[in-house]
């Protein structure tokens, strides 16, 4: 490593924006999960308003925490890393606000849209046309804004932090545009551009890598700066990140027809996602044991260090979800965990379990710093969110997978002539259990935002603008 050091002034406002941002819509986002949670145990609650159902809620809370609690996430600590890592001030602080604010705009528009009914009715890419050009707009502004700092910085090298963060934002811009070709009928309404298995086809090359791109690629730039920085070590191998990086971009796009097994999608390109899935486990373990292995002679930390027990917990469940993952792509597996509640406990094992818990760890390590704190207010705030967090996820996780193999099992008995043996309220009845456990979990993980936010708070009222400045002027740490 380097030991080059810089003086300059970096523009920390933005970053304390989105990371302020990323609290409240990460509050919001699992509220409302909480609530749709809580729908399918009392189904009452749907208070028989068409705002209130389940069906438009459930996109606004995948919304929320995947666009607003998890890019506002991205956006935030990925300006924070450019800019320390190229040694380099953001190349414009107006276009950084428009970025803020733009990227506000399109998430209260989410808010107000989605309740009301206007949708796509595509997953993950539910906004409609006028929402999804602004969306676009900001998004091309966020790129200008990162790669102009990069083609700005101060020293030769890219740290790899940023490869992962420069894929995410270019992959993301093209199939958002490409997903959402449209034909407008009216302001709020539009028709895609392409019909039947096609259109399926192009929304899960784009919905699997809104996961891939967003929900992996975008976060493990994220760990690759977070964990070492908090490990207080450097990356375990760094030849191994490139390779990861390379095999992981080459991979995951090809995966989206997993999600289409046994449906109008030609035979040959379902196989083509399952095969794909399956060695896209290689990189993605590669990864994992990188970010583990960072560790290497600083395992005795985590008695002590709650932030670091964030990103190793989220670096554990990156390895299991990604291994679960390649496993449901296969024909055989999927025969009987489509549909089910196990496909629900895969997606929050990622996300609860990978997003939200490496989103926590870098956020509890880069606040203060952007505040210009020594620390965060209060350490046991943080062991008490670490273990809200943790239990929360595992009661989750576990009751989706025993409802999913529960009802999978259901599905397919079948009498001796042939006949099915439970019907489909008969499997609804049998889940109900799982899903109090369910919201049990839920309602724990979303508690310990609460706590995150109130020690955010009083780590921000500590703070003085002095202090936030000087921080901004800090040198920059010796780099990778």
């Amino acid at each position: 490593m380097s030991t080059t050091q810089s003086t300059t002034a970096y523009n920390y406002r933005v970053v304390r924006q989105f990371t302020v941002a990323t609290v409240i819509w990460g509050i919001l986002g699992m509220a409302v999960g909480v609530f749709i949670a809580a729908q399918l145990v009392w189904p009452g609650l749907n208070l028989n308003l068409p705002y209130t159902t389940f069906g438009r809620l459930r996109p606004l809370h995948t919304n929320l925490v995947i666009f607003a609690f998890g890019g506002c996430a991205l956006f935030g600590t990925s300006l924070y890393v450019v800019q320390r890592t190229c040694q380099a001030r953001l190349i414009s602080d107006a276009l950084a606000q428009f970025v803020f604010w733009g990227w506000q705009a399109v998430l209260v528009a989410a808010v107000v849209s989605l309740p009301l009914g206007y949708t796509t009715s595509k997953e993950y890419a539910e906004l409609e046309w006028p929402i999804a050009v602004l969306l676009a707009v900001v998004w091309i502004a966020y790129a200008w804004l990162f790669f102009g700092t990069v083609m700005a910085r101060k020293v030769r090298h890219i740290y790899v932090a940023n490869w992962f963060y420069g894929a995410f934002i270019l992959v993301m811009l093209i199939l958002h545009i490409v997903n959402h070709l449209a034909l407008p009928a009216s302001l709020m309404k539009s028709y895609p551009l392409y019909a039947g298995a096609t259109d399926a086809m192009v929304q899960w090359w784009y919905g699997h890598n809104a996961v891939g791109f967003f929900l992996t690629t975008g976060f493990l730039g994220m760990m690759y700066y977070f964990v070492p920085k908090q490990a207080e070590r450097p990356v375990y191998s760094y030849r191994l990140s490139i390779v990861h990086f390379w095999a992981l971009i080459t991979l995951y796009i090809w995966a989206g027809p997993h999600h289409l097994h046994y449906t109008a999608l030609p035979d040959w390109a379902q196989s083509l996602g399952m095969v794909m899935s399956v060695i896209l486990l290689v990189p993605s373990w590669g990864g994992m044991i990188n970010g583990m292995m960072t560790l290497a002679g600083a395992w005795h930390k985590l008695r002590t260090d709650p932030i670091l027990r964030f990103l190793v917990v989220a670096l554990a469940f990156y390895g299991m979800s990604t291994f679960e993952g390649p496993m449901m792509a296969l024909k055989t597996v999927n025969a009987l965990s489509h549909y089910t509640d196990w496909t629900i406990g895969h997606v929050h094992a990622g996300a609860l379990g990978w997003v939200a818990m490496i989103t926590i760890g870098a956020t509890y390590h880069m606040a203060p710093r952007a505040f210009g704190r020594p620390a965060m207010h209060s350490i046991t705030a943080i062991n008490a969110h670490f273990w809200l967090a943790t239990v929360g996820t595992v009661l989750y996780i576990t009751a989706m997978w025993v409802n999913g193999l529960m009802q999978g099992l259901m599905w397919r008995a079948v009498n001796d002539d042939g006949t099915l043996t439970y019907t489909f309220v008969q499997a609804v009845q049998a889940s109900h259990g799982g899903y109090l456990v369910r919201l049990a979990g839920g309602a724990c993980f979303a508690s310990g935002m609460l706590v995150m936010a109130w020690n955010l708070w009083r780590t921000v009222r500590a703070s003085s603008p002095e202090q936030a400045a000087q921080a901004a002027a800090m040198p920059s740490e010796a780099q990778p």
